[in-house]
């Protein structure tokens, strides 16, 4: 008998997972632009960002991976404590999302979804109609699981030994935290956890005063995943994991040991034959509750997460990436945006080692020229990151128009590698100038000035337009690459013309040559950029 439990147990939580995986997915895919505006959104005050934890909970049915999303935020600099910790108390809030979803009787509706989901999938080629069939099939597969989990619990109703033991929880509170901990933290889950939960109270195995103790280590359990996930990211990653346990600890302590009764009393008097109903209740009422209480004190749960992870002067943090972390591709549209972030990151990289490399051979300056040298390093690296970034990406659930967007990266990313290279081959140059002490004539230095103020202002044009998602921008990059050849052929032919009237130095002259090479190859360069904007329609913008 307990085998067969023990499986259906294991088969109805795969299930469990599985569908409320996919309708994530589904869900992130269709709300796709929503979710890319959340990082202008965590910017503004505390309230806001609140929300913004309900609102991507809630598609990505996940506290735990909106947590550890967080966690990624912080590392990668773009979001303070102050703000993490808002939308950590709103992810808490999003996850009740799920079960009061499951808590309702629609398992008699559930293969109709799924069914429905599945012709949709098939017979659509929209992507926006395949993310909305993906929701059906994710919310049909879910229920399934629950009554999986339902029938094979069934049996438990006839073992007393195991009824007491539940019924027990609910005398030690502390039992009952423990186990809900635990239970959280083997499934990684604490939706799949309250699920559990809700297919032991249908079963008539599980009273209120013993689910509420589980439902409140349930709350502390689901911290672990991000607890796990900072382990070697920066000190502020490692504080927002704290919060997160703080406040989940504290939220804990104050329902044990006050307002159990209230909640009771409350959930009861809501839906007083239904179980399933009380236990979901009680679980948003926990949540939204425990909000309202903490928020004040917010500010006070950052300064105990300084105080338990202080800050080691003595240790520095080294990170090429400023806006990428592993942790955000649970939120692939956010993730997205972020690397189009890092990718003019890098651009503006690219820009500092063309302006080094050039400051290098007009000035003579082997200062500028070892800069040049020293940022073209960190641009290869970067790089590496950001196609090892954009190849996990790429398969992640994202919709059709991102995946075209990330395809655009992947072009983009190796023209601004090639612009860094570009500057390094002007920095070499520079230095072989130097050491022969060359010089060139003012006519040469005119023609130089002229081709490089143009093409600065052609790969300045092609970030921002990337930066803008501006189509019409990426327009005038092409035509004013096309200008920068004219000026290119003009200067060559100039320059011959005076190295075949002993008007320069042969040597310069060779350098000079090289010189134009590689500012009309940069352009180039420039013009690919925009062109990805324009291919894009726009949609890559940061």
């Amino acid at each position: 008998m307990y085998i067969g439990i023990v499986l259906g147990l294991i088969a109805g939580l795969g299930l469990f997972l599985y569908g409320m995986n996919l309708m994530g997915n589904g869900l992130q895919k269709a709300a796709g632009d929503r979710l890319k505006k959340i990082i202008e959104l965590l910017t503004r005050n505390r309230f806001i960002a609140v929300l913004v934890g309900v609102f991507v909970t809630g598609v990505i049915q996940s506290s735990s991976a909106t947590t550890v999303m967080v966690v990624g935020f912080v590392n990668a600099g773009i979001m303070q404590l102050n703000q993490a910790i808002g939308v950590i108390m709103g992810a808490n809030i999003g996850t009740t999302v799920t079960a009061q979803l499951v808590s309702f009787d629609l398992e008699a509706i559930a293969p109709v979804t799924v069914g429905i989901g599945v012709i949709i999938h098939m017979v659509t080629k929209s992507e926006k109609l395949k993310s909305y069939a993906e929701i059906l099939i994710g919310f049909g597969i879910l229920f399934v699981g629950m009554t999986y989990m339902k029938d094979a619990m069934s049996p438990l109703r006839e073992v007393q030994a195991f009824k007491d033991m539940l019924v027990n929880f609910g005398h030690n509170p502390i039992l009952g935290i423990l186990m809900g901990f635990t239970l959280t933290l083997l499934v990684q889950s604490s939706s799949a956890s309250i699920g559990i939960l809700l297919a032991l109270a249908s079963q008539g195995m599980l009273p209120l005063e013993a689910a509420l103790p589980i439902l409140y280590g349930d709350n502390i359990g689901t911290c672990t995943t991000a607890l796990i996930s900072s382990i070697g990211a920066s000190k502020n990653a490692q504080r927002a994991a704290v919060m997160h346990l703080t406040f989940n600890i504290i939220g804990t302590l104050i329902f044990a040991l006050i307002l159990n009764r209230p909640i009771m009393m409350v959930v009861t008097s809501i839906d007083p034959t239904n179980i399933a109903r009380q236990i979901a209740n009680a679980h948003t009422l926990f949540n939204i509750t425990n909000v309202i209480i903490q928020f004040p004190f917010a500010g006070l749960i950052v300064k105990i997460a300084e105080r338990v992870i202080p800050e080691k002067p003595e240790e520095l943090e080294l990170k090429t990436t400023s806006f990428i972390d592993l942790r955000m591709l649970n939120t692939p549209s956010i993730a997205l945006k972020n690397t189009i972030k890092e990718c003019l990151h890098m651009g503006n990289k690219a820009k500092y080692s063309l302006e080094n490399s050039m400051i290098a051979l007009i000035d003579k300056d082997r200062d500028a020229a070892f800069r040049t040298f020293d940022t073209e390093k960190e641009i290869n690296q970067l790089e590496r990151d950001i196609l090892e970034y954009l190849i996990q990406l790429s398969n992640a659930a994202i919709s059709g128009e991102d995946r075209a967007i990330v395809d655009e990266l992947f072009n983009t990313i190796n023209d601004i590698e090639r612009v860094g290279d570009h500057a390094d081959n002007i920095a070499e140059l520079s230095m072989y100038f130097i050491e022969k002490d060359l010089t060139f004539s003012e006519e040469s230095i005119k023609d130089i000035n002229t081709m490089y103020e143009k093409v600065m202002k052609t790969y300045e044009m092609s970030l921002q337009s990337m930066r803008e998602g501006s189509s019409e921008l990426a327009l005038k990059v092409v035509k004013m690459e096309e200008q920068v050849d004219i000026i290119e052929r003009s200067c060559r032919s100039a320059h011959i013309y005076r190295l075949n009237n002993s008007m320069c130095n042969p040597e310069a002259g060779i350098i000079f040559l090289d010189l134009l090479s590689n500012l009309e190859r940069i352009s180039d360069h420039a013009s690919n950029i925009a062109k990805a904007v324009i291919d894009a329609k726009g949609s890559i913008s940061a």
